[in-house]
């Protein structure tokens, strides 16, 4: 009995010893398992909420901020706007009856080219005058020719002893009226003449219909009068020509940042539509009274269209200051952007890193960025910050 009682004891514990075996080369087996492969990144929360701390920082390569001498800039939103002093204004010259328009808003003319036409009473009373003026000056130079050989005959007489020298002195007196009335004649012709060409028609023009024309080439900006509409000389200005091919820019510069526009200087303009094109735009002149609600003073820029420009688009002004800053230079993918801040990512000790906010400025040749301020050079960052929050984020 004895016997037995201890075989059944010795058989528990082998199977004790069976499972506890088998427990222990499981946990092996396992911690083999897991040694295998790389470690997972794993990121620890400092009790600053921009710090950051990794189990593996090698994998996150490291940059430092070169230095590049760079002159401090302002940068400001500015509209393209026409030249004033190139708005033409195209007036009828005469009164009358707008029969047909030739050109609408927008349409690009050129000098001497048709615009509308306008039939006037002006046309018809100015040619009468002139042919009035040509009639007369035939019979003034007829009674000059007539007067002329009547003097030649009456010199004949009077040297004959023929004739009185009363009989003379009338003849030379008739010749010399006869004169003036020619000149007259000339200046009355000359003077309708004029008037034909300031009306801007020609004596064959018949059907008293008036031609108006650009006197500049350019677009065609307003208008004011339709077919059929009644005009009145120089009362109005049926159309406006834009010269687009010289154009102003304006824009508002706030009260603190005055000092860094100078007139006379020379500001980058880059475009909207053309981001990777940049224009040279002269200062002309700074306005001497600021809007009282926004505090900000017009500045207006000038230059020649290179045919890109167009009325009304937006454009970035770049103002260079005089003064030559140091700036830290980066890649430009060591620049996190997030919610419509920028940071960087810096190594601290014992694998942390701290995110940094930083103000980006221009970008460089070979995908390097302008850092105006968060950094200086000489720091390190992490190259690729895009990489460092996707970790921290998982």
């Amino acid at each position: 009995m004895k016997s037995k009682v201890l075989t059944l004891a010795e058989a528990v514990l082998c199977i004790a010893l069976v499972i506890a075996l088998n427990g222990c080369a499981g946990t092996q087996a396992k911690g083999e398992t897991s040694d295998t492969g790389p470690h997972p990144a794993s990121v620890e929360p400092d009790i600053d909420p921009e710090n950051f701390k990794v189990d593996h920082p090698e994998r996150f390569p490291l940059a430092t901020a070169d230095l590049r001498m760079a002159a401090p800039e302002l940068n400001v939103t500015g509209v393209v706007s026409p030249d004033i002093t190139r708005q033409v204004p195209v007036p009828s010259l005469v009164t009358g009856r707008v029969v047909e328009i030739l050109a609408k808003v927008g349409d690009v003319v050129k000098k001497g080219q048709v615009l509308f036409k306008v039939q006037s009473s002006d046309v018809a009373s100015a040619l009468s005058d002139y042919r009035k003026a040509i009639r007369n000056q035939e019979l003034a130079e007829q009674n000059e020719n007539l007067a002329a050989t009547q003097l030649e005959r009456s010199k004949l007489l009077y040297d004959k002893g023929a004739a009185p020298k009363s009989a003379l002195e009338i003849a030379i007196n008739t010749e010399q009226g006869t004169k003036i009335n020619v000149e007259n004649a000339k200046v009355d012709v000359a003077t309708t003449t004029e008037r034909l060409r300031l009306l801007q028609t020609d004596v064959n023009n018949v059907t008293g219909i008036v031609d108006v024309t650009a006197p500049i080439s350019g677009v065609v900006g307003d208008q004011q009068s339709t077919a059929g509409a009644g005009l009145q000389a120089l009362a109005t200005n049926p159309f406006t020509i834009w010269d687009t091919s010289h154009v102003w820019i304006l824009c508002d510069v706030y009260e603190n940042d005055i000092a860094k526009v100078n007139v006379g200087e020379y500001a980058d303009i880059r475009l909207n539509a053309y981001p990777d094109r940049v224009l040279k735009a002269r200062i002309s002149n700074i306005a001497p009274i600021l809007d009282p609600n926004l505090r900000t003073a017009k500045v207006r820029l000038e230059l020649d269209n290179p045919g890109v420009l167009r009325f009304g688009m937006f454009v970035t002004a770049t103002f260079h200051g005089q003064d030559v800053q140091k700036r830290a230079v980066v890649p430009a993918t060591a620049i996190l952007h997030l919610h419509d801040r920028q940071w960087v990512y810096t190594p601290v000790q014992d694998g942390a890193f701290k995110r940094v906010e930083v103000v980006g400025g221009n970008m460089l040749p070979g995908n390097m960025q302008e850092i105006v301020s968060g950094i200086k050079p000489g720091e390190q960052v992490v190259a690729n910050a895009l990489v460092l929050q996707d970790t921290v984020e998982k």
